[in-house]
């Protein structure tokens, strides 16, 4: 069966048991209730629908009547707890159903039994939803249920003491009504006392309680100035932060880190808690916290930090906690024992920040942005210091590819959940790369990392988020939930890191300009420009100084769109004086469609001066008919959205129609309730008065007896009196006795101690006696042995003696042999320098043969080369002469002789 079919179901069961209270139709309507409870559907009351709305309103009713079985109330009231799931839902059902004050009006009317289940199960529902929901003292039977949770915590039942203190605590936190309603009440002070006993209860959970509404109640009284002193402050901070780290559970963590953010807001305790000697190591054990899965904790441990960086004293020692490096020992045993708090976590507590970033864990999406927000802080402190330490530079290398992965552009068709979530972390991450531009070193690493093309492919998806024409600009522009106003929030600032990089990144100046003078940026201008959050006017006007030059800029548009904007605003506010009349006389429907036709008979009239001027400009091409096209093209854009918002204003003011007769039907319902109580109180009133006159007859008769009485009191006083002296001796000697006894008492301790003391003295006494005979005993021994040594020195003495006189006769017999050797080194040395003679002068001859040896080589050299010559001519002339013998044999006989002659 499908949700819509049982809420049906449902609300004809309602209806059916409202007609007919009967067991079965009690019955039936259980089962309807426990069948919409089993189908977990935790997010129906988002959803708006009327049918959802209607059933919870009638189930609300049912739960408030008296009448209603408490078994059936049981069921709806857990229903109605499964529905509060998260804080929206939960506002909700405070808010718009009332659910606080029905709840309180059942406690009211079952008070006299505290322990009745259905009691406890509305405390336990009334603690889940007034978590971080302000209940103001004005509303109904709140002043009942405070009185009833007094008196419950001062009983000594522990099954409800726990739901009543949780309960007190939410109501009292930050909300000074209810502070200042049960301070005037007149059990305050056993109140106190009772919660100053509780610090000491077992239940680390009841003592966060005491401790969390003690601090809302007292923290500037005196009696908060005793209790959270110099003295006891750094005693509770280390209860405080043990609870955080070992508590009993998610709620006793939660409820813990909520105190001391409360504590935190005291000037003083801030003061004491950066003088604490112990706050780097707690704070490092809570951020180990982050190393589990749980997004709950993870999201209160991040809370807490965050509120310790609104503490001046405390951002540099958490920057020192969250960027001090992993030492390599305690890298390695961390990994061995899993994040251990002792190792791991305290070294890794930057990492655990930045795995939270892109955790898949259910409900991260919070933690994410707490953790961009926290670093954001940490790093603007460590960056105004003087010198950024290498700590933080290696941690903001390990960052970056993380943030730059959550630019990525985004399909706009994904729905307004995620296109809300996607622009939500757009604007933390972007916040934080500005932070990083700060510092010249981490803007050059990001400039690195950072593209034009990456920032251009996220600008166009936040302007298609922004120019969608789905319901995103349906929404008035003051609203800061808005999906437009997210969108604008992520591309101003987009913008702005552009701006910041356009210089050191390639391609990112000309992207820049482009996008200033792109149309679509007036929107998100104008928003910025006319929000009342001073951050985004800055930031807006910085762009509007650099978009104001460019020759393309739309400056008319931005002021046509500011200029609506204002005007809006303008008529909201006049609205607003006039919304109660509006809702208690409903305007006719007439009127909406008169104003849908005459803001459509507008349009048509504009679209048909467009479409001339469209033919005048055909006809006649003037230049300026372009301009006035453009103009209109604007204002056709503002009265579209003017209709569009006084649209979404008359749904508005339906709803507050329909809220109002749901409110006139509860009205009705406790009138009726209101007669019928009446009516029983004017019966009870005639039988007050019959009893009265019966009454009146027995008085008379307890007069005589009162006279009989009052002689009888004469004498008891006396005997009174008597015995009031009796017990004044009595306490008298009573005391005496106590003194005595007390004496007694100390006398007889004193006496044991003495005993025992005595018993120890005495066997040191034998110890002692045992060791003075071993010594006494030892002692004799080393005289017998002294005297054997004694006559030995004697002996040595004399032998000594001899060998002193054999010495001295040697030393006379050394002298001779000294002199003696003196007279033989002179003579080595007289044989030393006649010897150094001989050895130069046949050093110089050996010189003489070595050079006389070369010339005779080199002679003998010459000779063989001339022989060699001398060869060599006696072969040349055996040539010429078998020559000559040739010739002379072919020449004639003169010439032989001649030749002969020659030769």
């Amino acid at each position: 069966m499908d949700t819509s079919t049982c809420l049906k179901s449902l609300l004809l069961a309602i209806q059916q048991y409202r007609d007919c209270r009967t067991a079965q139709q009690a019955a039936q309507l259980q089962k309807q209730v426990e069948e919409v409870w089993g189908l977990k559907c935790e997010q129906l009351l988002t959803s708006g629908s009327a049918l959802t709305s209607e059933c919870v309103s009638m189930l609300v009713e049912l739960t408030a009547d008296p009448h209603t079985e408490p078994s059936l109330k049981s069921s709806i009231i857990s229903l109605l707890a499964q529905l509060a799931s998260d804080d929206s839902t939960r506002e909700l059902l405070h808010s718009s159903y009332n659910l606080t004050s029905t709840l309180a009006a059942v406690i009211h009317c079952y008070s006299s039994t505290p322990g009745e289940p259905l009691v406890l199960q509305c405390l336990q529902v009334l603690q889940k939803l007034t978590y971080n929901t302000r209940v103001f003292q004005s509303t109904s039977c709140i002043h009942q249920l405070l009185e009833f949770l007094m008196t419950s915590v001062q009983s000594l039942s522990d099954d409800i003491i726990l739901p009543c203190l949780g309960l007190l605590a939410n109501l009292c936190r930050d909300n000074p009504s209810v502070q200042t309603h049960i301070k005037s009440l007149d059990n305050v002070k056993p109140f106190y006392r009772t919660l100053i006993n509780f610090l000491a209860h077992n239940s680390l959970t009841v003592v966060v309680f005491t401790l969390s509404i003690l601090a809302s109640l007292t923290l500037n009284e005196k009696v908060g100035e005793k209790l959270f002193d110099a003295k006891n402050i750094h005693q509770t901070f280390q209860l405080v932060f043990n609870i955080i780290v070992n508590g009993d559970g998610t709620l006793t963590r939660k409820y813990a880190v909520d105190l001391l953010v409360d504590l935190l807001k005291n000037p003083k305790i801030a003061e004491h808690l950066t003088r604490y000697q112990h706050f780097s190591a707690c704070v490092t054990q809570v951020l180990g916290l982050l190393h589990s899965k749980d997004a709950d904790s993870a999201a209160k441990v991040l809370e807490l930090v965050l509120a310790m960086c609104c503490v001046s004293g405390l951002r540099s020692q958490l920057c020192d906690v969250v960027f001090r490096p992993a030492a390599p020992k305690l890298r390695a045993a961390g990994r061995r024992q899993g994040g251990g708090l002792d190792g791991g976590p305290r070294t890794e507590c930057g990492l655990a920040l930045v795995q939270w970033l892109t955790s898949p864990v259910e409900g991260a999406e919070s933690c994410s942005l707490q953790v961009l927000r926290l670093l954001n802080k940490l790093l603007e402190e460590s960056f105004a210091a003087e010198v950024v330490s290498e700590c933080t530079l290696s941690f903001v290398e390990m960052l970056l590819p993380v943030l730059l992965g959550f630019l990525k552009a985004l399909d706009p068709t994904r729905g307004e959940a995620v296109l809300r979530k996607h622009c939500q972390r757009v604007t933390h991450v972007t916040n934080l790369l500005l932070t990083l531009c700060l510092e010249e070193s981490c803007r050059s690493v990001v400039s690195a990392q950072v593209s034009a093309q990456l920032c251009l492919a996220q600008v166009e998806t936040l302007l298609s988020c922004c120019h969608s024409n789905s319901s995103v600009t349906l929404h008035p522009p003051q609203c800061e939930d808005d999906l437009s106003q997210v969108c604008a929030d992520a591309l101003l600032k987009t913008l702005e890191l552009m701006s910041k990089l356009r210089q050191q990144v390639k391609d990112m100046e000309t992207s820049f300009y482009r996008m200033l003078q792109d149309q679509r940026v007036v929107t998100p201008l104008s928003l910025a420009l006319t929000s009342h959050h001073r951050e985004h006017v800055q930031t807006a006007l910085a762009l509007l100084l650099e978009a104001t030059p460019l020759p393309d800029f739309p400056s008319l548009m931005l002021g046509e769109s500011i200029a609506a904007h204002n005007a809006y605003r303008h008529r909201e506010a006049e609205l607003s004086v006039k919304r109660l009349a509006v809702q208690e006389v409903p305007p006719p429907r007439v009127n909406s469609s008169m104003d849908s036709s005459s803001s459509s008979r507008t349009v048509s009239s504009l679209a048909e001066k467009i479409q001339s001027g469209l033919e005048l400009q055909e006809q006649t091409k003037d230049s300026h008919v372009s301009d006035i096209i453009e103009v209109y093209e604007q204002k056709l854009a503002a009265f579209e959205s003017k209709e569009s918002r006084l649209q979404d204003l008359l749904e508005a003011k339906a709803l507050a129609l329909s809220q109002a007769d749901r409110l006139i039907a509860q009205y009705r319902l406790q009138r009726a309730q209101a007669e019928a109580e009446a009516w029983k109180l004017a019966s009870l009133l005639k039988d007050a008065e019959r009893r009265r006159e019966d009454l009146q007859g027995k008085l008379s008769c307890q007069v005589l007896e009162v006279e009989r009485s009052k002689a009888d009191m004469g004498e008891l006083l006396q005997h009174n009196s008597r015995l009031q002296r009796d017990s004044e001796e009595h306490q008298a000697l009573k005391g005496a006795y106590n003194a005595l006894l007390n004496r007694f008492n100390e006398t007889e301790r004193l006496l044991k101690e003495l005993q025992t003391a005595h018993v120890l003295l005495t066997k040191q006494s034998d110890t002692l006696k045992k060791t003075h005979d071993a010594l006494q005993l030892q002692h004799h021994r080393t005289m017998s042995v002294l005297q054997e040594r004694e006559g030995d020195i004697k002996d040595l003495t004399l032998e000594i003696q001899k060998r002193n006189s054999d010495i001295a006769g040697l030393r006379v017999s050394l002298q001779a042999e000294e002199e003696k050797v003196k007279e033989k080194e002179t003579e080595r040395r007289n044989l030393e320098e006649t010897l150094d003679i001989v050895r130069k002068e046949l050093n110089k001859t050996e010189q003489a043969r070595k050079d006389v040896s070369i010339k005779a080589s080199s002679l003998e050299l010459q000779k063989s080369q001339l022989e060699s010559k001398l060869k060599l001519k006696e072969e040349e002339l055996n040539k010429h002469s078998a020559m000559i013998a040739m010739i002379h044999s072919l020449s004639s006989g003169k010439m032989k002789s001649d030749v002969n002659l020659s030769l």
